[in-house]
């Protein structure tokens, strides 16, 4: 087991995958933690690594390096089987650099139609999580975690960002994460299952 550090700078600038990690974390360690935003003079991260786990690190790292503190970082995805693992860790920018959510909805649901993936059993695809967690002295701890699913013919749902409107998780109730309350996505999410890894991982 790793210690826990008084005070935690957020690698991630997505204010939606924040809130995210904000919820878990106070849920396992309550204010025993100070969970610290990413500071807005600390330059974006290129996120050049072929893999989550290079992309987690790279950004945790930088953003330890910069402010002193241990840095939790991120890096996640949606992997389609009929798209040969796509979007993968282009997920945020599947559409290009600056694509929106439904930019990258849009295109994904397109190239299932391109490739004749009509059928469920034909759109199986999975979410994956890696957080780093990285100590200024140069520790590191790391946290995986992944759910299964299908991506539905249409997006379903308000709730959640990214690809939420069109994952249909198989431990759900036949519904989309985004059709889901934070609590339920949580409780199965690849996030939910890779901060509860890291969380089992650090000693209070």
């Amino acid at each position: 087991m790793a210690p826990l550090p008084d005070r935690i700078v957020l690698a991630s600038a997505n204010p939606k995958k924040v809130a995210e990690i904000r919820d878990l974390l106070a849920a396992a360690f309550g204010d025993a933690v100070e969970l610290v935003p990413r500071p807005d003079d600390v330059p974006e991260v290129v996120e050049d690594a072929p893999d989550f786990v290079g992309n987690a690190r790279l950004k945790a790292v930088a953003l330890c390096e910069a402010t002193g503190l241990a840095a939790l970082a991120d890096d996640s995805g949606l992997e389609v089987d009929a798209l040969g693992g796509e979007p993968g860790v282009r997920s945020a920018r599947y559409a290009g650099d600056d694509a929106t959510d439904l930019d990258n909805v849009d295109l994904l649901l397109n190239e299932l139609l391109r490739q004749g993936a009509v059928d469920r059993d034909d759109r199986t695809a999975r979410f994956r999580c890696v957080l780093v967690l990285r100590y200024p002295d140069g520790r590191e701890v790391v946290a995986k975690g992944h759910v299964e699913g299908w991506i539905t013919g249409a997006r379903h749902g308000s709730n959640g960002f990214g690809y939420d409107p069109v994952f249909q998780p198989v431990e759900g109730t036949g519904t989309t994460f985004a059709q889901m309350s934070p609590e339920k996505k949580h409780a199965i999410s690849h996030r939910g299952r890779a901060l509860a890894t890291l969380v089992a991982k650090l000693r209070p």
